[in-house]
């Protein structure tokens, strides 16, 4: 029975295989690739939008009693001492 089977189909298959289309591994990464080149210059673009048109942000008060602190690490008599 294994004998009748005729095995010189088979390199005609595989040969028209190669020739049906696009490799399905190949698409998923040009679509993958795609994506996520989108999305990093989606991102730079949101960020250059941002740094323009954003103003900067303020800093946080620094209490007195810090800054007098501060001044007597550096050995600065803070005033009204």
């Amino acid at each position: 029975m294994a004998d009748d089977f005729d095995f010189s189909d088979q390199g005609d298959v595989i040969k028209n295989s190669e020739a049906k289309g696009f490799n399905p591994g190949l698409i998923v990464l040009l679509v993958v690739g795609g994506l996520l080149l989108t999305f990093l210059i989606g991102n730079y673009a949101l960020y250059l939008y941002a740094q323009r048109t954003l103003p900067p942000r303020k800093k946080k008060p620094v209490s007195k009693k810090k800054m007098k602190r501060e001044r007597l690490k550096q050995g600065v008599s803070a005033p009204g001492e």
